[in-house]
């Protein structure tokens, strides 16, 4: 099969690998028809992770199932599938209370599995023509009727979606409430686009990148273009001085301040700053337990000089980690098929799997327009 390789720090080629197959009853094997790159994605593409060379990407997956394993009773062949990122085995402590985030069973000695990331496992990704999909009646989500038509929507139930969602549980989103969201990247979008579904009165987002806000806007959002560095200040003046009632982080440890140079506290300590005594922060960019890569020591650790003391003087709340997306998926799912949500508002590209290197160089580069990329495996490359 043809599958995206991570060759090494900022090299990857569509390669033939072995095709994907069936290994244990409870398996289901999926024809991939779109696969997304995400931001996370790029963390490896970069170099700033353990991730092997000749791993297979991709953790964005939806298809149609075109085998079983004999113990699958529920998914069928013929049904068209999207695949939580998170692998999980449905069974243990913390699957059975909704946090598949953090499965114990399928990436042995550490809480959460998924698909072609580092640290979680030896899962191949779906950036590919095949994936094989474990503890298949678990792990795949059965789509409507109209899967073929609203593809581009319903692939975002993969993750970005469930990750936007998670980012306002995490921070106690309510309806009425005001609302600052740090990042307008995919998972900035849909926290905001959650914020908004939920009721949210005020939904604030801050970035730099200026196509990303005019997105972020077109949705209805309030922007803040913190080029010059100015943003706390505004979003003070927004909410009367007090600050928003709660707040997301949607960008991560790589976050990079007004002359684009690595940050990564810039968030948290703005956020801390920017939420009212008593809010709640939601953190679903991706922080590491160490980052080789970077320059400063603490950083090299996984730590950040983090403003606790404003923070606990403030009585703020602070959640954190990956989206349990089988928590969220199936009545996000509704919400697509009832029209009532559109996420594939962010998608600005679509290619096929032969284009993915040129996909992630872009997207890598923050190329103006290059918002959300979606890879077609099925499709051959124009011309």
């Amino acid at each position: 099969m043809r599958a995206l390789v991570y060759k090494g720090p900022r090299d990857v080629a569509v390669m033939d690998m072995p095709d994907a197959k069936i290994e244990r009853a409870t398996d289901v094997l999926v024809r991939i028809t779109t696969t997304n790159i995400c931001g996370s994605d790029l963390h490896m593409y970069e170099g700033r992770t353990s991730m092997p060379p000749g791993r297979i990407l991709g953790h964005e997956n939806l298809g149609e199932v075109i085998e079983v394993g004999n113990a699958v009773d529920r998914v069928k062949v013929g049904d068209r599938v999207c695949i939580p990122f998170n692998v999980g085995c449905g069974f243990c402590e913390n699957c059975e209370r909704g946090l598949s985030g953090f499965c114990l069973t399928c990436n042995p000695g550490n809480a959460g599995a998924a698909y072609g990331f580092a640290e979680m496992g030896p899962y191949a990704g779906g950036q590919a023509e095949y994936l094989r999909v474990p503890y298949g009646d678990f792990n795949c989500l059965v789509l409507p009727r109209d899967a073929v038509e609203k593809e581009n929507d319903y692939v975002m139930l993969a993750d970005i979606f469930p990750t936007g969602y998670h980012a306002t549980e995490l921070a106690g989103v309510k309806p009425g409430e005001t609302v600052v969201i740090y990042g307008a990247g995919p998972v900035g979008l849909m926290a905001a686009y959650s914020a908004m579904i939920k009721g949210a009165s005020l939904v604030m987002v801050v970035d730099s990148h200026k196509d990303r806000l005019a997105l972020a806007e077109s949705m209805g959002a309030v922007t803040i273009d913190d080029t010059e560095d100015a943003g706390v200040e505004k979003i003070l003046e927004l909410t009367g001085g007090k600050g928003a009632d709660r707040g997301c982080e949607c960008v991560g440890y790589q976050c990079c301040g007004m002359h684009r140079e690595e940050v990564p506290n810039l968030t948290m300590n703005n956020l801390v700053k920017t939420v009212k005594a008593t809010g709640g922060i939601g953190v679903v960019g991706v922080f590491v337990p160490e980052d080789p890569g970077a320059e400063d020591k603490l950083e090299k650790r996984g730590a950040m000089a983090f403003d606790f003391g404003s923070f606990w003087f403030k009585g703020q709340s602070l959640g954190t980690g990956q989206a349990n997306v089988k928590a969220y998926n199936r009545f996000l799912s509704r919400l697509i098929e009832r029209d009532k949500a559109k996420p594939s508002l962010l998608v600005s590209h679509e290619l096929p799997l032969e284009q993915a290197p040129e996909g992630y160089r872009n997207f890598d580069e923050r190329k103006k327009g290059w918002t959300k990329v979606v890879l077609k495996p099925g499709k051959s490359s124009p011309g």
